[in-house]
């Protein structure tokens, strides 16, 4: 039960009003203390864990938090059914697997690319892009192509994400890996909260901070007269520099943004967060269309692949990483975004293509499983 709620919450509604989920079902207060055990425990898996009414909470309460600690609880009980969730979950294992998962690390290698899931496998080319322009900066950066487990840390199966993050990070650590770059804002998230001991730092900061040559002239103007929103990413919500380092590469390009309705710390959730899409469409939908709504006409960028797709089902929204190395194709409709399945193979050609490329590293592919 979380005294914190029960004893601080004021009923105040400021959560409330902008939640399509607290909408439907009340204040935090009131979900604590009016419904049973079990109900509370149904009702958790259909917050999207996004982080907004903590940004907007005038007592600094997280009944996200709250909500995350029941699914632990309700996973730990045997209270929810997690086959709801096989799609996810399948593609998180897969993501582990031996045939999906590789890590390349030169010798002397301290800095590892952690691109994610998503992006290699709906933008491969500028995944390897990407790691081309961070590996002329550092001539000895590795890459791993895993998952963190983020599905499985969302969904509150804490034992199993411990053992499969704890363990990455482990190889990580003997192998004397002291800082990651990462591409996924959830990625980062999880890095961030779980290995306090790394150096963490998005792409986007270590790009904005050295000028990488990436191709920021080059076909820019072809969007310079439709000005852009941007779309962070819940992750980001609290990361002020991860914001403004974004601000300013679109701002290199000289491409117009215009502030927008919930950004930065306000931010929305895209409407993947938490997954609740498996068990309720309509809240997942609520957040795209409140998002689209506040972008009006102008297209949409974000930093995160996830985001890209679910948004770009109701508007145009582009990823910044395809505006900063690919600018025409962007302008002229011709870079193309793939889907499942097609991403699977895209991931495993890229992974093919790292392995001959980089001959002289040394490679792992992970097969490690909990034992519980």
């Amino acid at each position: 039960m979380p005294t914190d709620i029960l004893e601080k919450c004021t009923d105040c509604g400021a959560c409330q009003i902008q939640c399509a989920f607290l909408t439907r079902y009340g204040t935090p207060k009131e979900i604590f203390t009016a419904l049973s055990p079990e109900k509370q425990y149904s009702l958790a898996f259909e917050c999207s864990l996004c982080g907004l009414c903590r940004a907007v909470c005038p007592e600094n309460l997280d009944p996200g938090e709250a909500f995350l600690s029941l699914r632990r609880d309700a996973v730990t009980k045997g209270q929810v059914d997690l086959s709801t969730y096989s799609t996810i979950l399948g593609y998180e294992k897969k993501g582990t697997s031996a045939l999906f998962s590789f890590y390349a690390l030169p010798r002397s290698c301290d800095t590892v690319f952690f691109p994610g899931c998503t992006l290699p496998g709906t933008r491969p080319k500028t995944t390897w892009a990407l790691f081309e322009a961070l590996s002329a900066l550092k001539s000895d950066l590795g890459i791993v192509l895993d998952c963190c487990t983020k599905p499985s840390h969302d969904l509150g199966r804490e034992t199993y994400f411990q053992s499969m993050f704890g363990e990455m990070l482990g190889f990580l650590q003997a192998h004397r890996i002291k800082r990651v770059w990462l591409a996924c804002p959830n990625c980062y998230k999880v890095f961030k909260t779980y290995a306090p001991a790394m150096t963490v730092e998005t792409v986007y900061e270590v790009i904005s901070r050295t000028g990488l040559p990436c191709k920021f002239s080059e076909g820019s103007r072809l969007l310079e007269d439709s000005p852009l929103v941007i779309h962070d990413p819940c992750p980001m919500r609290d990361e002020v520099l991860v914001q403004e380092s974004v601000r300013s590469l679109l701002a290199g390009m000289n491409l117009p943004v215009e502030k927008m309705a919930f950004e930065k710390k306000k931010t929305l959730c895209c409407g993947e967060g938490g997954s609740v899409g498996f068990i309720d469409s309509e809240l997942a939908r609520a957040w795209t269309e409140k998002r689209k709504k506040v972008a009006g006409s102008r297209p949409i960028v974000t930093y995160c692949a996830g985001c890209a797709g679910f948004l770009n089902r109701g508007t145009t929204t582009f990823h910044i990483l395809d505006l900063l190395f690919f600018p025409e194709k962007v302008g002229s409709g011709r870079l193309g975004v793939a889907k499942a399945p097609l991403t699977y193979f895209h991931r495993l050609a890229l992974k093919r293509k790292i392995k001959k490329a980089m001959t002289h590293a040394f490679f792992r592919e992970r097969t490690y499983r909990p034992t519980t």
